[in-house]
């Protein structure tokens, strides 16, 4: 029993906070919950990022359920990315059970059923609201990156933007640029050189052929007008909850360039349109997201690296980033260690790389005179984790193996008619559904294509039609001279002739009564 009081005192010490904070759950000892051991999460340090991760099956959905309605609650704007596509449920209320109530009177409080302000959004021809982004917009130094370009290259994509914005031709989507490397590497290099320095046509076929890669997964859906603004995902509902954006992303899961391509352009355009904050009594949004290993795993290391630094800066703009995925070492050490609340489900022990795994989560946690972590992470049971997370003063709490409160929301997904009430009814869809097809690079440079084809085709008709105009001139001439021609032409004017002077009553009188001898 003294023990079990230096836990809870361990435990209350660990996650009492002075500002605003919602529970997430009730720690445990010895497998047993520890009745008034609640687990609170800060949300003064929510910017700070955090980890959500365990086995198939161990209830990282709730949890990150969980944390959205928390926040959703405190006024704060969810973004979540929805990869398997079942967290649309949050917009519906969930129903009570059995087992609802069970966990309820092992951890306190009561439970009740709510549905959470929503937004569907879609990078594809998912119902909801399209999201697009200008390729201006996205920049050369960021379409460089997810196109894998190397130095030589990105310069070039920089050069051909510089023209582009010297020369008023703007860059919508993907057909523009494509448009501006054809130009590039034909009818306007030599143009392009006497300002912009030398092309070379090898560099704008492969940059060409990798704009189209990125096409075929996708992406020409996602550059265009109208441009997404940022705002639209900060808004707060009129019962004065923060409103849960719910990206769908199913259907791109085997297009990670196309995910990659909007996670970038979404986080700079964040950090480049939000104001710098510094530390807030809570975050301005909280963007979670799912599978995170699909980005991941097929990022380049300059896509790495560029989240690394956006992650690094983003929290001073009060913008939160939480991962969600199966295992830990999933995330790079670099990122991972940006991460400031970790909630760790269980692990599988099957092989002996899962027991490297755990042992090395196990380091990531703090130390604890409670616990020993690395048997606990395979023995905590569904809706149970690990947690830890920043106290006020940016000093990680006491390690909790928690028992989970259980999401208000329902825990599946909305059936096909209540999703299309949802898009029914949304002002955003009404704003972002037209696709706009502005005059933008494409129809000025075709434009200016076809006015030298015109003209040059002119110059080259120009000499036959005078020489045309000369055969034509000097086989009249001929024809004039010819002795039959011209005696036709004398009795033809005599003729005139006299029918003008008989008008003029000049003629003379009739022949009839003369003799013709």
């Amino acid at each position: 029993m003294a023990n079990q009081d230096a836990f809870l005192e361990y435990i209350k010490s660990g996650y009492t906070f002075k500002g605003e904070h919602f529970k997430l759950g009730c720690a445990m000892l010895n497998g047993e919950v520890v009745t008034g051991a609640d687990v609170f999460l800060p949300l003064k340090t929510l910017n700070r990022h955090g980890l959500i991760a365990g086995a198939t099956g161990t209830g990282k959905t709730k949890t990150l359920q969980v944390i959205a309605e928390g926040l959703s609650d405190a006024s704060v704007p969810v973004l979540l990315m929805d990869i398997k596509g079942d967290l649309s449920g949050i917009a519906a209320a969930g129903t009570n059970n059995p087992k609802i109530e069970e966990r309820y009177q092992k951890i306190g409080g009561t439970w009740s059923p709510s549905a959470y302000p929503s937004e569907l959004l879609s990078l594809s021809q998912e119902k909801g609201v399209r999201l697009r982004a200008t390729t201006s917009e996205f920049g050369p130094i960021l379409l460089s990156k997810i196109l894998e370009l190397n130095d030589t290259q990105a310069g070039l994509v920089a050069m051909l933007f510089k023209y582009c914005d010297d020369n008023k031709l703007p860059l919508l989507d993907l057909k523009d640029f494509k448009k501006v490397l054809q130009y590039a590497s034909d009818e306007g290099k030599a143009d392009l050189e006497k300002d912009y320095g030398k092309i070379s046509t090898t560099s704008t076929g492969t940059i060409l052929r990798k704009v189209i890669e990125l096409e075929q997964q996708g992406a020409a859906q996602f550059f265009g007008e109208k441009s997404f603004e940022v705002d639209d995902l900060m808004r707060i509902s009129d019962d004065g909850r923060g409103i849960v954006s719910i990206l769908r992303v199913s259907d791109i899961q085997d297009r990670p360039k196309l995910f990659s391509t909007f996670m970038l352009s979404l986080l700079a355009e964040l950090y480049a349109t939000l104001p710098e904050e510094g530390d807030l009594d809570k975050p301005k949004l909280v963007m979670f997201i799912d599978e995170a290993h699909l980005i991941f795993n097929e990022a380049s290391d300059a896509l790495l690296k560029q989240i690394d630094t956006i992650i690094k800066l983003i929290r001073s703009k009060g913008v939160g980033i939480f991962f969600c995925t199966q295992n830990p070492m999933d995330v790079p050490p670099s990122v991972l260690g940006q991460l400031g609340l970790k909630v760790q489900h269980a692990l599988r022990a099957f092989t002996a790389n899962d027991r490297k795994t755990i042992k090395q989560t196990a380091e990531n946690y703090p130390l604890s005179d409670f616990y020993k972590t690395d048997e606990l992470l395979t023995q905590i049971g569904i809706g149970e984790a690990l947690i830890t997370c920043l106290n006020e003063k940016g000093v990680p709490t006491p390690l909790a193996a928690t028992m989970l409160v259980s999401p208000r929301s329902r825990m599946d997904v909305l059936t096909t008619t209540e999703i299309d009430s949802l898009v029914n009814n949304s002002k955003l869809v009404k704003k972002y559904s037209e696709e706009i097809d502005s005059e933008s690079a494409y129809e000025i440079l075709t434009a200016k294509l076809q006015e030298a084809a015109d003209k040059t085709a002119a110059q080259a008709a120009a000499p036959k039609a005078a020489a045309k105009q000369k055969e034509e001139k000097g086989l009249l001439e001929q024809v004039m001279e010819s002795s039959a021609v011209r005696q036709a032409g004398r009795t033809a004017a005599s003729v005139i002739t006299r029918s003008l002077l008989g008008a003029l009553g000049l003629g003379g009188r009739s022949s009839k009564s003369k003799s013709w001898f």
